[in-house]
């Protein structure tokens, strides 16, 4: 470990594997209370008894050849303050210029910590807060404890109970009630080492009569040797509220991306997931809505994208608890070059939530005969007056559309170019323009 002058932990990184002694250290480090530290071991035994899902793809992932927790350095709210290592990363993702143009407020996780935030004036001045989740541990315990694990527990599955073991960074945002913002607020993931975990947990409260647009990008370098994602949401949206969470996540394929959202939406309340599945070695997300109070909406509206040596098993989860709920699943999955895009998702809709109506569409496209794609619904209504339409489509490019544009001078690789991203664009529609240049830039290298 590095400390400086007043003997603060300036830099620090564990032997890789876990165990006991370094889920502690890990709290130690941190100056937590003692119920963290103690949630931190009881989510380490659970992780320790709990074996892998019995769902999705086989996982073969190596705990002992991972690093659990690697601090490069202190939070800045000055850019200039990062070290120049870490900025130089970031300035090649356009994180300052993004800030400047079109962001609230930004935050910057490089490894195991947040090293980078800072937010416009005018969000403290409504009170708003947007911070690192362990500055939040410290600075509303409160606040914190009464909101956290509390819709995602730890003892769900192997991942949670990781996440909650080791967890380190993440954003928090609470939104006062009565409250906008005309911009959004953003966060970076940046995984950079080998054999590198990352935990971050994220927590959002946009109380009642309020909207909320956050954003996040998630990026990584390329090793022959696995990295390990394992993060966890919790968001809570308040009656009359929106809340819309957009991810671009673009790990690189040797990365396993295990990831559980949700949301908690009260009556009059809107939760709109939009996202974007680009990279990964496997990738397993299933953002969910928890359709509390009546009239409460929900919306999951993602791609994934899969090549050579991924899987993609995502889709989303919507449960009404209310009557007069509304879900809406659109899926779009493209396969390439012997990738694997499937779609899996659940839809209940409960005995009490009457008058209630759901939606799921779900469209892949296959590149060649190596890819594949499967749709794995679980849809359940449990009422009669409610309903629930599902509808699948598995295709390859139209030879007939090709054919056409081709034939009006575009050649092979530019039309499939433009096929690709006509399929696509109910996502892109949904993306601010700079995250669509983005999404556009990012297909042009897979295809």
């Amino acid at each position: 470990m590095l400390y400086n002058d007043f003997g603060d932990v300036m830099e620090t990184q564990f032997k890789k594997g876990i165990n006991k002694k370094i889920v502690t250290e890990i709290s130690k480090i941190k100056k937590e209370p003692k119920w963290m530290r103690d949630f931190r071991i009881q989510a380490y035994e659970e992780f320790i008894h709990q074996s892998n899902p019995t769902f999705g793809p086989e996982l073969d992932l190596d705990f002992n050849s991972i690093t659990y927790y690697k601090k490069a350095g202190d939070i800045s709210n000055k850019w200039e303050d990062v070290p120049k290592d870490i900025k130089d990363t970031f300035d090649k993702i356009g994180l300052p210029e993004a800030e400047q143009k079109y962001l609230a407020g930004v935050g910057a996780q490089y490894e195991s910590e947040v090293i980078y935030h800072n937010m416009l004036k005018e969000l403290e001045e409504k009170n708003i807060i947007f911070c690192d989740t362990d500055t939040a541990l410290k600075k509303y315990p409160d606040l914190f404890q009464k909101y956290f694990n509390k819709l995602v527990n730890y003892k769900e599955n192997k991942y949670t109970a990781l996440n909650g073991a080791v967890w380190s960074g993440g954003t928090f945002i609470y939104i006062p009630p009565y409250t906008k913002l005309d911009r959004p607020l953003q966060s970076y993931f940046r995984i950079n080492s080998r054999n590198m975990g990352q935990f971050e947990r994220t927590l959002i409260i946009v109380d009642h009569d309020s909207e909320l647009h956050y954003m996040e990008g998630c990026t990584a370098p390329t090793y022959t040797t696995d990295s390990l994602h394992a993060a966890v949401v919790e968001i809570f949206v308040g009656e009359n509220s929106t809340c819309r969470y957009t991810t671009i996540q673009n790990w690189a394929n040797n990365v396993y991306n295990l990831v559980t959202k949700r949301a908690l939406v009260e009556a009059h309340g809107h939760m709109e997931w939009i996202d974007g599945n680009i990279g990964s070695k496997i990738n397993m997300k299933y953002p969910s809505c928890i359709l509390k109070g009546e009239y409460a909406k929900g919306d999951c509206i993602s791609i994934a994208v899969a090549t050579k040596n991924q899987i993609q098993d995502a889709g989303a989860r919507m449960i009404h608890l209310a009557p007069h709920t509304k879900s809406n699943i659109i899926s779009k999955s493209i396969a390439a070059n012997g990738g694997n895009a499937s779609y899996r998702g659940t839809v209940k809709i409960k005995k009490n939530a009457t008058d209630s109506y759901a939606t799921v569409k779900c469209d892949t496209i296959l590149l060649d005969p190596l890819s594949k794609s499967d749709t794995i619904p679980k849809n359940v209504v449990e009422n009669k007056s409610s309903f629930l339409e599902h509808e699948a489509t598995v295709s390859k490019i139209s030879e007939e559309k090709l054919f056409y544009l081709m034939s009006r001078g575009l050649d092979e690789e530019k039309a499939k170019e433009l096929l690709i991203m006509g399929f696509i664009d109910r996502f892109r529609e949904e993306l601010p323009m700079e995250y669509a240049v983005e999404l556009n830039a990012l297909l042009k290298n897979y295809f």
